[in-house]
């Protein structure tokens, strides 16, 4: 029987880990991850006769290159390619917590938002809106309170789903200044000429635009297996 792969990302403090130990249980263990310091959690657990392995990313605030947890973070969403990503935020910050959630769509469309907390944002007269937050996102948002254990059986629903690509999504694209715009539409062609479908064009333009040395390295890393001929991409060397 085959494994779906699923990655659980979000800010610390939001309950992530809380949703990996309630799904996963003693099902699962940890590590670190190759060549870092950073802790790697990985479980299982079963849904309608599926097994799922949950990977449970660092808590991180951003998927940039500020530190060896974000670093860790983006390299297991672009390079592993997770089935599904499911996005953690915290019901009582959702302006904080949606950066995240917005960068992770960047990158992947194969996204569940799932807000959780939900139990104490009753209790502060917060209501979250899930279709209408889902509507403007563009991919599934499922409330739920992982302490508690309610709204579980729609998020692993939602997963598996959106495994199966039964979900279309269209995640919500930030536009950037015209300046900005322009250079991203003038190399998205060399780098889809370059990787293919391999890896979002118009995110990795974006970083190559930012000059992010952590992500062009393990690019660089990952893409460059045995060398034919070398292509200039904004500057930056590849072999394809």
């Amino acid at each position: 029987m085959s494994k779906h792969y699923i990655a659980l990302a979000g800010n610390p403090n939001t309950g992530k880990s809380t949703l990996f130990n309630t799904l996963t249980g003693l099902r699962q263990h940890t590590g670190n991850w190759t060549g870092k310091t950073v802790l790697k959690a990985e479980g299982e657990y079963e849904h309608n006769g599926q097994t799922y392995v949950i990977v449970d990313l660092p808590g991180t605030y951003s998927l940039h290159s500020n530190s060896a947890d974000e670093e860790v973070a983006r390299d297991y969403i672009l390079f592993e390619n997770p089935e599904v990503t499911v996005v953690v935020l915290d019901a009582t910050a959702m302006e904080r917590n949606l950066n995240l959630a917005l960068q992770v769509m960047e990158m992947t469309n194969k996204v569940v938002v799932c807000v959780n907390l939900m139990d104490e944002a009753q209790k502060k007269g917060i209501i979250v809106d899930e279709k209408k937050l889902a509507e403007v996102l563009g991919v599934p948002v499922v409330k739920i309170s992982a302490r508690n254990k309610t709204g579980l059986n729609k998020l692993l629903d939602t997963v598996e789903q959106m495994a199966a690509g039964n979900i279309p999504t269209k995640p919500y694209q930030i536009v950037y200044s015209k300046d900005i715009e322009e250079k991203i539409a003038a190399l998205e062609p060399e780098v889809r000429e370059l990787f293919g479908d391999a890896y979002p064009a118009r995110w990795v333009a974006l970083r190559l635009l930012d000059g992010d040395q952590s992500f062009l390295e393990a690019l660089q890393q990952h893409h460059n297996q045995p060398k034919t001929k070398e292509v200039l991409v904004n500057g930056v060397s590849f072999s394809q």
